[in-house]
């Protein structure tokens, strides 16, 4: 039964895993290999995002940006395909990913 319809990042994967019975399968321990962020720090980038209030982010780039942790301007771009970022709102999206590094 779906309880809730909400994106997640790896990281926040891994928190809602705990809260069930889930905790100590496989598929948190093959998740925790590629997520770079605790589940905290994964809220928080994703608060300070969307507090950016850029139109163009959508909750799907967020998660996206979490997972991925872009560095530069190219690899951020390929996060937003068919929707074109200025040069200020990568900017601002770089610098609070910085903020986690």
């Amino acid at each position: 039964m779906i309880k809730n319809n909400k994106l997640l990042s790896m990281s926040e994967v891994i928190e809602y895993l705990k809260k069930t019975e889930n905790s100590g399968t496989d598929i948190a321990k093959f998740i925790k290999k590629f997520a770079k962020l605790t589940p905290k720090e994964a809220k928080e980038l994703r608060k300070k995002i969307e507090e950016l209030d850029l139109m163009k982010v959508r909750e799907e780039h967020i998660v996206k940006i979490i997972d991925l942790m872009p560095e530069n301007p190219e690899d951020l771009n390929k996060i937003f395909v068919g929707v074109g970022l200025d040069e200020n709102e990568t900017k601002k999206i770089l610098e609070t990913i910085k903020e986690f590094k």
